[in-house]
C-alpha cells in the first residue's frame, strides 16, 4: 500500500510530542526579537523555516524507503483504551509492567513515515502487510536476511528498507492521596496525585539492498512522564492521559528521535519587519503579505536611497537585509545589515548581525 498521510489526530499527537521535546531555545534570537519589539511597536513578525541537515545522511541515491516492522509476535495485543484503563484502575493505578501494544508500535511506524515524508527528503511506502516474521535473540530482532531485503525493495520499488527491529514499552504508574498546606489560607487540604512513566526502547535499522549493508543502526531509550494533582480521583482522571494514548505518544516520541537523525529538520525563527517609516513602508507591508518580496525590496531600497531621515533610512536598509535572508541570500543580508548599522547605530541591528554570522557559519558547515 502506497504511503498516505497520517490522520489528523496522529498529526496532532506528533505536534504535542514535538513541543514536549523542544528543550533548547535560541536565546540570541529571543533577545533580538525582544529588542526589536521594544524599540518599535510598528513591526510585522515574519516566520521563516531554516533547514538543519541530517546527522546521519543517507546516500543521495536512496530516495525511497519501504517501512516494515519486525517486532510484533503473539505477545502483542490491541486492547481497547477503556479495557487497558480499567485494568490499571483495578490495581489502583499502581502498576509496573511491560506492555506490548499493537497500536503503539504501528503508530511509531506510521509516524516515522509521516515525518520522513514531510521532511521532503524521502518517498515512503508502508505496505499493508508490514508486520514481518523474524528471528530474535534475547533483546531484539536479528538482522534481516539480504534476500528478504532485496525482495522487499523490488516489490515496492524502494531504494532501501527501514525496519523497526525492537520496540519495548515499560510503564510504571502511581496513585496516592497527599495532604497539602496552603499558607495563604492557613489550612490543610487533601488532594489526589497520579504519576505515569513510560520508558521506551526502540531499534531502527536501514538496510541497503545494493551494498548489502546496514546503513543506519539507531537505538533509542527515553522516558515520558505524565503527572497531575487534583482535589479528588474523579477530577484527576477526567483529564489524565489514558494509558493507551500514552503508549502511542511513546511511539511518536521514538519516531521523532529517529527522523531527526536521517532527515532534514526545519526550525522556525521569527524576523520582525518595520512597517512604519515613510509612505512606502505600509505598501511594502501589504506586498509581503502577498509574498511579493521583490517589489517590497525595491520599495525599501528606494526609501533607503531617497530618505533624508537616518532613522527611516536605517529601518529600510534593515528590512532589505531581512528580506534577503528570507530569500536565502545571506551575503546580501549581511551587506545591507552593515549598511543599516553604519547609517544609524541600533542595538537590534548589532544583534541581527550576530545572528546572520551564526547562520553563515551554519551554512558553510553544511556545505563541507
Amino acid at each position: 500500500m502506497v504511503f498516505e498521510k497520517i490522520l489528523g489526530n496522529l498529526l496532532s499527537m506528533i505536534l504535542v510530542l514535538v513541543m514536549r521535546k523542544l528543550l533548547n531555545q535560541n536565546y540570541l534570537l529571543l533577545l533580538f526579537v525582544l529588542l526589536f519589539g521594544a524599540s518599535c511597536s510598528s513591526t510585522k513578525i515574519i516566520t521563516i523555516e531554516i533547514p538543519e541537515p541530517a546527522q546521519k545522511e543517507l546516500p543521495p541515491r536512496i530516495q525511497s524507503l519501504v517501512l516494515v516492522n519486525r517486532t510484533v509476535d503473539n505477545k502483542y495485543t490491541d486492547l481497547h483504551s477503556d479495557t487497558i484503563q480499567n485494568q490499571f484502575y483495578k490495581k489502583y493505578f499502581t502498576v509496573d509492567t511491560v506492555l506490548y501494544d499493537l497500536t503503539a508500535v504501528d503508530t511509531c511506524l506510521k509516524a516515522t513515515g509521516d515525518l520522513l515524508y514531510e521532511s521532503g527528503r524521502y518517498d515512503i511506502v508502508i505496505p499493508e502487510n508490514r508486520f514481518l516474521s523474524f528471528t530474535k535473540n534475547a533483546f531484539f530482532s536479528a538482522e534481516m536476511p539480504w534476500d528478504e531485503v532485496k525482495e522487499l525493495s523490488e516489490t515496492y520499488n524502494a531504494d532501501a528498507v527501514l525496519s523497526i527491529d525492537m520496540f519495548k514499552t515499560h510503564i510504571t504508574s502511581e496513585f496516592d492521596k497527599e495532604t497539602f498546606f496552603d499558607p495563604s489560607q492557613d489550612v490543610y487540604y487533601t488532594g489526589a496525585h497520579a504519576k505515569m512513566e513510560i520508558v521506551y526502547d526502540v531499534l531502527f535499522r536501514v538496510y541497503d539492498p545494493i551494498e548489502e549493508k546496514v546503513l543506519v543502526r539507531e537505538f533509542f531509550k527515553d522516558t515520558l512522564l505524565w503527572e497531575n494533582v487534583a482535589s479528588g480521583a474523579t477530577e484527576l482522571f477526567r483529564d489524565y492521559t489514558p494509558v493507551k494514548k500514552a503508549l502511542a505518544e511513546a511511539g511518536i516520541a521514538a519516531a521523532l528521535d529517529f527522523s531527526e537523525k536521517i532527515s532534514t529538520v526545519w526550525r522556525q525563527e521569527n524576523r520582525p519587519i518595520y512597517v512604519k517609516g515613510d509612505d512606502s513602508f505600509k505598501l511594502a507591508g501589504t506586498l509581503i503579505d502577498n509574498g511579493d518580496w521583490d517589489q517590497a525590496i525595491a520599495l525599501w531600497k528606494d526609501s533607503a536611497e531617497k530618505s533624508k531621515s537616518k532613522s527611516t533610512k536605517s529601518k529600510a536598509q534593515l528590512n532589505v537585509a531581512m528580506a534577503y535572508e528570507i530569500q536565502g541570500d545571506i551575503e546580501s543580508a549581511i551587506s545591507w545589515a552593515l549598511d543599516s548599522y553604519n547609517t544609524m547605530y541600533r542595538q537590534i541591528t548589532y544583534q541581527y548581525l550576530e545572528l546572520l554570522e551564526r547562520r553563515k557559519k551554519e551554512i558553510q558547515k553544511q556545505i563541507k
